[in-house]
């Protein structure tokens, strides 16, 4: 597996109880790509939002997203595990 991060921008106008409802319904499909996200976090200045997983490509976690409603502007694999 390899971990990743990806960046959601423009969701300034979205709160915390529906950023967390997002997530969870990246959650509730998951496994079926082999992905696993890890955390996320919102840049309150920005609005962008940034999510943390392990997967096995950069294309199973934009899937995820996609399939959840909510495709992410970048997909970045990173150079190190966390």
């Amino acid at each position: 597996m390899t971990t990743f991060m990806d960046v959601h921008r423009g969701l300034a106008a979205m709160t915390e109880e529906q950023l967390e409802a997002a997530h969870q319904a990246d959650l509730a499909i998951e496994a079926e790509e082999h992905v696993h996200f890890k955390q996320w976090w919102k840049d309150e200045e920005s609005g962008a939002v940034y999510c943390i997983s392990d997967a096995p490509s950069a294309e199973a976690v934009q899937r995820v997203h996609e399939r959840a409603g909510h495709r992410a502007d970048e997909v970045y694999r990173m150079a190190i595990s966390l």
